[in-house]
Formats: C-alpha cells, sequence, structure tokens
C-alpha cells in the first residue's frame, strides 16, 4: 500500500494534450500582438469587453446550430449533476450577445462596438494550428445603426490592418455572399438539389452534413468532395436583387480602402448565424490549417437569442497562428533586465536588498541572488538575466558609501555614491532607451 502510495505522489504531470503553455520567453511575442491590436482597435472606436471563459450550453447550441460540427463534435462541457449544462466557450461572439442583450446595450447606444482577446476551447483532435484551447482577437459590432455595406468593409478592412501590424504580408483576403436568411435557405435548397446525384461521392461525414449541414460540404478538404463541389454550377442564384446590390456595395467600398480581395463562392463558414457577408483571410505558408481569421455578418442572432430586432457583424483572428505566420523578425526576444546586484557578503546583501527597492522605485527593473554566492557565479546570472548593468556591493564599496557599477555592454565600471547610484542609473537606461 505505501508502494502504490509512493509511486502515486511521485506521478509526473504532462500538459493536457492540445494545449500548451507560454512561457517567459514567448511572452514578449504574445504581448507585441495584443499591444499593436489594442492600438489599431482604439483607432477604429472598439473598447475591450469581457465575458466569462464558459456559459449555458444552451447559448452555443441556440447560437451556432444544433447541426455544426462545433456543437456536434467539439462543444467541451463541464461535468454537471445539473438539467443546465455549462460549456467552455467555443468562440466569442455568443458570449457578447448575450451580454449584450442582459445589459441592455441596444438602448443605450445605436452601436456597440466591442472587442475582446482571450482564450477558446474545443474537442478538436490536435494538430498543428489547431489547439483545444487557443487565444482569439475578436471584432463585434452590433445595432440598429450597424446594417451597412460600409461597416462590413470597414470591418475587413480592421482584420487586414490589424494583420499588417504585425508584419504579416503574405495573407489573401476571401469574401463572399450569403444574403438575406430568405436567400440563405434558397441556397440551401439549390445545393441539396445540386448535390443529391453525388452524395454517395462523398466522404462519410459529408454525407451527414448533406442533411443535417449542407453548406459545410463546400468547405470539406476531402479531394472527393472538392470534386463534386467544383462541378456546382449555382453561381448567384440563389439572391434577391436586394442582395445583390448589398454584395456590390461591400466590394466597392473594399475597393475605395484600397483592401486587396478574391471572391470565393464555397466561402460560407460553418456557423448557423451568419447571413450576408462572408470572410475568411488565410496564409497558404500554414499549410492545411491556413485560416488567420474569419468573420461576416450576422444580422438575426441578437434577436434569436432574445433580443431586439438588431444587426451585427464581426470577426476573430487566432493568435496561434498569428505567430506561426510571423516573419522572424517580428519574434520579439525575451524582456532584458535594467540592474542586477552582487553581493559579496551578508552585510552587502541587506544593502542590495535596500537598492532593490530604490531601483523599483525609479521605475528601473531590477533584480539579485537570494543566497550568498561566488562572484563568478552571481555574475553569470546576471549575463544569463541579459542585465544592461550590473552594481556590485563588497566590503571596501560599503566603507566608501560606494557601487561598483558595470555597464554590460561596454565592460566599463565606475564608482557611483550609493545615495545618487538609483537616479544615475536611470539617467543612463533612459540615455540607452
Amino acid at each position: 500500500m505505501a508502494l502504490l502510495f509512493f509511486f502515486a505522489m511521485s506521478k509526473k504531470f504532462s500538459l493536457p494534450r492540445g494545449t500548451s503553455d507560454i512561457l517567459p520567453f514567448e511572452m514578449p511575442s504574445w504581448q507585441f500582438i495584443e499591444s499593436k491590436a489594442r492600438d489599431i482597435l482604439k483607432f477604429y472606436n472598439y473598447k475591450e469587453f469581457r465575458t466569462p471563459v464558459f456559459e449555458e450550453t444552451g447559448l452555443f447550441k441556440r447560437s451556432l446550430g444544433q447541426t455544426s460540427d462545433v456543437v456536434n463534435k467539439q462543444l467541451l462541457e463541464l461535468a454537471s449533476d445539473k438539467e443546465d449544462t455549462l460549456s467552455l466557450r467555443p468562440e466569442g461572439t455568443a458570449a457578447i450577445v448575450r451580454s449584450y442583450i442582459e445589459n441592455s446595450l441596444d438602448r443605450k447606444e445605436a452601436i456597440s462596438k466591442l472587442f475582446y482577446i482571450g482564450p477558446m476551447f474545443r474537442g478538436e483532435r490536435p494538430q498543428k494550428g489547431r489547439l483545444r484551447q487557443f487565444h482569439q482577437i475578436g471584432v463585434e459590432a452590433l445595432g440598429v445603426a450597424t446594417s451597412s455595406p460600409y461597416l462590413d468593409s470597414e470591418v475587413m478592412a480592421l482584420s487586414v490592418n490589424i494583420l499588417k501590424s504585425f508584419g504579416l504580408n503574405n495573407f489573401q483576403l476571401k469574401i463572399n455572399t450569403l444574403g438575406a436568411p430568405e436567400d440563405k435557405e434558397e441556397f440551401s435548397k439549390q445545393l441539396r438539389s445540386e448535390l443529391k446525384s453525388s452524395v454517395d461521392e462523398l466522404c462519410a461525414d459529408c454525407q451527414q452534413r448533406f442533411e443535417r449541414n449542407v453548406f459545410r460540404i463546400l468547405d470539406c478538404k476531402n479531394r472527393g468532395c472538392k470534386r463534386v463541389v467544383a462541378g456546382l454550377s449555382i453561381g448567384d442564384s440563389y439572391l434577391s436583387a436586394e442582395s445583390k446590390v448589398y454584395y456590390e456595395d461591400v466590394k466597392k467600398a473594399l475597393r475605395s480602402l484600397n483592401v486587396d480581395f478574391v471572391e470565393d463562392s464555397n466561402l460560407v463558414r460553418g456557423l448557423d448565424y451568419y447571413t450576408h457577408t462572408v470572410f475568411e483571410i488565410s496564409d497558404s505558408s500554414l499549410g492545411s490549417q491556413d485560416a488567420l481569421g474569419a468573420g461576416g455578418r450576422y444580422n438575426n442572432l441578437v434577436s434569436q437569442l432574445g433580443g431586439a430586432e438588431v444587426d451585427a457583424v464581426g470577426f476573430a483572428l487566432g493568435m496561434e497562428r498569428i505567430l506561426l505566420a510571423m516573419p522572424k523578425e517580428q519574434i520579439l526576444a525575451e524582456d532584458t533586465l535594467d540592474i542586477y546586484i552582487v553581493n559579496m557578503d551578508e552585510q552587502a546583501f541587506m544593502e542590495g536588498f535596500r537598492l532593490l527597492n530604490v531601483f523599483r522605485g525609479e521605475s528601473l527593473s531590477a533584480d539579485m541572488s537570494y543566497k550568498i554566492s561566488s562572484m563568478k557565479s552571481q555574475m553569470r546570472a546576471a549575463n544569463k538575466s541579459k542585465a544592461k548593468y550590473v552594481v556590485i556591493l563588497g566590503e571596501e564599496e560599503l566603507k566608501n558609501g560606494e557601487a561598483t557599477v558595470k555597464n554590460m555592454a561596454s565592460s566599463e565600471q565606475e564608482r557611483i555614491p550609493l545615495q545618487m547610484v538609483g537616479k544615475a542609473l536611470k539617467e543612463r537606461l533612459n540615455s540607452i532607451n
């Protein structure tokens, strides 16, 4: 029994499959992405919004659609003995809409321009660029004043400009329209009619999608399905005259903003709430999982979830995929330390501990070893921390009321009075930065 307890206590735990740790040396690149995105979103007057990472399961089933792959295969439900279960959020839009309705934002402003940055969760089969926990930068514009092809084009331009700010330039914006809900229903009927004779040639998943969610067949990666889809000849025959005009205005507005795009009649998006404009941004360097982000218009979702009849449009960008696609020169190095203190004995340690607080009070990053060791060992730690300056304290320094300061880039050393060392190093570091 004791032996079993020993093995149980000594078991090493591993990272859950389909997730990743973001280690300290990786954080500067993540922070760079978040900071750049926030700067640009501010220019467009978007305000940050945060919702819980889990919601009632019914919210996702109603918003994403009972027949969507996300609901049927990928939703991660939390264990519960209650009838109303909870699920980790697979995307951000549903929770934003829920909060928009619950907090009556439609009564407070004609248009709510919101953004979020955070983790999403799906029970995916893990592979490069597809994780069970992944992070998104998302944008939602909701309200009675949002039904405009110019807002559609602005939202797409915003997504493009955010990606360009990260140093990405090899992506492609693909657009399409599903039309109004009535057009989308007609599109669904025409698809089934044209695909009916070829169902046996589709993959097993798409044979189920034929009845459950026929639009998903259009973006299936299976070669046989691609061959069948290539033979379709629906075009834009399902669109009403009004929807055609709306789509033409979207394209005209994009051109006025000098945003390059290609039209893709097979682009439909996999979530039930999309209507009218849909778009996807892809980068071929990512391989089969090449989507950097996607979005579109969802005019009926707010009312479907119990809110007012207001329109909306938005997108989400995948942060992990952005990092995979970013040029190497854009990947930032780990942050460096301003000052590392080397203490030669117990008395010096107490002074060094006091100086840490002085440096940090001057808004300088500073650290030291909390165990007294050889100077060689402490200098090695200073080098590892990439400190710009090393402050050395020993018996002689304390006797004279000074600190020996070493510039790690030039190896030059100087003596500075202890009372002045904080402000002196701040001046030197400010001149470097």
